[in-house]
């Protein structure tokens, strides 16, 4: 029994200090991209650009499923299962319609004039 919870204690601890052996800082996670830009005259250079952040690379997924875990949440709250069924379908619909009519990503084309 003792052996046991020695086991357990000495586990706890090593769990318990993961976090402080993890780094502060991850600078070296970053990946940098090289994007190509046409100047004014028609010259091409590339540009080193950092990765765009989680929120704008899948800010539709990301905006369905919270808008379909809201109606699931409230209405579970409400109706129970059956209304967290219902719920889910309503809060993908109002997210769908957030996401891809009112407010839909605005691409930015930026034209080059050639002199």
């Amino acid at each position: 029994m003792k052996k046991y919870l020695i086991t357990f204690i000495m586990m706890v601890l090593v769990v318990g200090l993961m976090p402080l052996m993890l780094p502060v800082t991850a600078e070296a996670q970053q990946k940098i991209y090289a994007r190509r830009v046409v100047d004014r005259n028609g010259r091409v250079r590339y540009v080193r650009t950092r990765k765009p952040s989680f929120y704008r690379r899948h800010r539709n997924r990301v905006n369905m499923g919270a808008g379909t875990v809201g109606g699931a949440i409230l209405g579970g709250l409400l109706g129970g299962k059956r209304g967290a069924l219902i719920g889910g379908a309503a809060g993908a619909g109002g997210s769908a319609l957030y996401t891809y009519k009112i407010r839909p990503k605005k691409k930015k084309y930026v034209r080059v004039k050639r002199y």
